[in-house]
Formats: structure tokens, C-alpha cells, sequence
């Protein structure tokens, strides 16, 4: 676990163009236009709110507005690009201008099509009139998917602090009139205390019936004793998140059909994190999890995809559904996180962050799964 505070190993920031620019004769475009704001810090290490990456064979260019005039030529300083990247500043048709004279005309542009709204596919389309634009997907994304040292080490410093904010609040579970809103609140603000920037995602804590809901937002009535609570949570460090996801019993073991269940989804958990290792794909994860299940009688209570990956997005390439054929290799971070629902009754999911090895898998999120509360 990376210690609090220790230096971080730097991210490897400026190589990304050059392994952008090898992929652009494979996506048949001369160059092109990043409107993503993750995948514009990802190339260039700029964060601000707004700004646009052109990137062609030769030449890039990032185009942004006043406020990040100061920001955006330290930011390309500290990724090391400051000889790499030029700055267009200026208002909306400046940076218009600018990139429409950074692209020669007749020249392929591609366009990430899933990042551009039609708008302002259509304002593009006439400020950029002698060129052609080429709508892509996931150029840049692929690129993503494999984590360089730095970036792994900002998402195990991240799941590092909600692993010790999760221990911090736990104990409130049991207090009495505590609700999921309440509790959602206090594990929220544990993460701040302990260095996070945000929450990773909106919180997810689900007692009771209403753990059977997957993605149930917190509420106002209070966690009982016998509950079942689903936590789903995780934080932000340096722009890299975590995930994670625990379910405890409130007040001793669970009962029924729920102790089964219990039971059900940590085995099929770990089996699933043991089928995360190298040349494996991410649809043979899903299945691991996913035949267990079945077997058990409770396939049609397990309704989502196993799994994810994780980055600066929290949801990210790979995605480990059924069928997935994407290879996990070495630097592939996802999560694997089945889970089981009975309507009426409640739920159980369990979840950890896993980052591929040259031999295996190594968890970056390390809360036990198994505490009394």
C-alpha cells in the first residue's frame, strides 16, 4: 500500500502523443481533433475545464481560453511538453482559428464521435469547411487501458484512502437513527479528511430491501439491525479513482435466504479475482462469476456486467460483460464485482480494483470483506 504522503513515481505523460500519432493511419486520419477533457489531460497533462487538443502527424496543438493562459503553459511544462504542444488562447472562434490553420486543408480529420454532441459536430463541421471530419471511436481510450507506474500508483494511493475511511466510519453503521443518506455523508467527507480531491462516483449505501437495487441512491430511513447494507464507493487522488464495494450485515450474521446468498457472491467474487491474470479475457472473468451463480439457482439475480475498468474514468476499456474479448495484460486495471439481488428481500455485492501482473493480479483496494458491524 503506497504510504500517505510518499512521493508518487511520475506519470509518464510525454510519450502519449507518439503512441497517439501511431495509431492515427490505423483509424484513417491525418490527424485529430480530442474533445474529451480526460483524454486531452491524458496526452497533455492539462486539467482545466476547457480546452481542445488537435494532434497531426508533425505538429499539436492545444487551444483553450483565458482563464488557463498561466495553468496550461505550466501544466505542459511539468508533462514535458512544453517544446511538443502549442497554445492557442483566446475566445471560441480564435481557438477555431487556430486549429483550422494547425490542420492543412483537405487533410482527414478525425472527430471522437462518441465525445461530440451533434451541435457541436455541426459548429465544427463549418468552422473547419475545408476539411474533412471522420468520426472515431476510442482512439485514444485503447491507449488508456494499459496504466503506466504513475498512474497505478495514484489509483493505489486512492484506494488506500477509502480503504482507511471506510475503517473510519464503519462503526457509525450501528449507531442508532443512522441512515444511508447520513452515513453516505460521513464515509464522503473520511475520504476528504484522508486526502482525497472528490468521491470517485455519487456513494452508494443501500440497507434493507433496498440493497436489491443496484445503483440505489442513499435515502432517509434508518439502517435497522438484520440489514443487509451495500457500499459502493471509492475516491479521487491526482484525477485517478478507486472503486470498491462492501456489503455487511448490521448487527451480527446474515439469516435465511440472505446468509446464502452472502455465502454465494464471495465465492463467486473470488473466483472471479482469481481468473484475472494475463492473456485471460475479460468475458472469461465475467463467466467465472457468472456460471457460479447460475449453478446456484440465482442467474437472473445477477443482472449486471462483472466488471469494469478503472482510470481516470471510473468506468473505462475493458469492459469484463459476457462475451468481452478484450485480453487483459500486464498494467490492466478492472474491477470485479458480481452480485446477487432478491427484490423484497435485499442484496449482496462485493467489489475490488485489480491491476493485471506478469503473473497474476494484484488487488489495489484491500478492505476486508468479511467484518462484523
Amino acid at each position: 500500500m503506497t504510504a500517505a504522503g510518499a512521493p508518487l513515481h511520475p506519470l509518464a505523460v510525454a510519450g502519449r502523443l507518439a503512441r497517439l500519432r501511431g495509431r492515427l493511419d490505423d483509424a484513417g486520419v491525418d490527424a485529430l481533433l480530442v474533445t474529451s477533457l480526460v483524454n486531452v489531460r491524458w496526452l497533455t497533462g492539462f486539467t482545466g475545464s476547457a480546452g481542445v487538443l488537435v494532434v497531426g502527424a508533425d505538429r499539436a496543438l492545444l487551444a483553450t481560453d483565458g482563464r488557463y493562459r498561466t495553468q496550461s503553459a505550466e501544466q505542459l511544462v511539468e508533462a514535458g511538453l512544453a517544446d511538443a504542444v502549442e497554445v492557442a488562447v483566446g475566445g471560441l472562434e480564435a481557438q477555431a482559428s487556430a486549429i483550422a490553420a494547425a490542420v492543412p486543408e483537405g487533410r482527414r480529420l478525425g472527430f471522437e464521435a462518441t465525445h461530440l454532441t451533434w451541435g457541436a459536430h455541426e459548429q465544427w463541421a463549418s468552422r473547419l469547411a475545408e476539411t474533412t471530419l471522420v468520426p472515431t471511436r476510442g482512439v485514444v481510450e485503447v491507449l488508456r487501458v494499459t496504466k503506466d507506474a504513475g498512474e497505478l500508483a495514484r489509483m493505489e494511493r486512492a484506494a488506500a484512502i477509502a480503504d482507511a475511511a471506510l475503517a473510519d466510519v464503519l462503526p457509525a453503521l450501528t449507531e442508532r437513527g443512522m441512515t444511508e443518506r447520513t452515513f453516505a455523508a460521513e464515509l464522503d467527507h473520511a475520504m476528504r479528511v484522508r486526502g482525497a480531491e472528490e468521491r470517485a462516483f455519487e456513494t452508494i449505501v443501500a440497507a434493507g430491501e433496498r440493497s436489491a437495487m443496484p445503483h440505489a441512491r442513499p435515502g432517509d430511513e434508518p439502517i435497522r439491525r438484520g440489514d443487509a447494507v451495500v457500499v459502493d464507493f471509492g475516491a479521487v487522488y491526482d484525477g485517478y479513482r478507486s472503486d470498491m464495494t462492501r456489503t455487511f450485515c448490521v448487527g451480527g450474521e446474515p439469516e435465511g435466504a440472505l446468509a446464502a446468498v452472502f455465502a454465494l457472491v464471495g465465492e463467486a467474487q473470488a473466483a472471479g479475482v482469481a481468473a484475472v491474470v494475463p492473456g485471460a479475457t475479460a468475458g472469461e472473468v465475467d463467466a467465472t462469476c457468472r456460471d457460479r451463480i447460475a449453478a446456484a439457482g440465482y442467474g437472473e439475480r445477477f443482472e449486471h456486467g462483472t466488471g469494469h475498468g478503472v482510470g481516470l474514468d471510473i468506468h473505462e476499456a475493458p469492459s469484463v460483460a459476457p462475451g468481452s474479448a478484450a485480453i487483459l495484460t500486464p498494467g490492466t486495471v478492472v474491477t470485479v464485482e458480481p452480485g446477487v439481488y432478491l427484490a423484497g428481500v435485499g442484496g449482496v455485492r462485493v467489489e475490488d480494483t485489480l491491476v493485471v501482473t506478469d503473473t497474476g493480479a494484484r488487488a489495489l483496494t484491500r478492505f476486508p470483506k468479511s467484518v462484523p458491524v
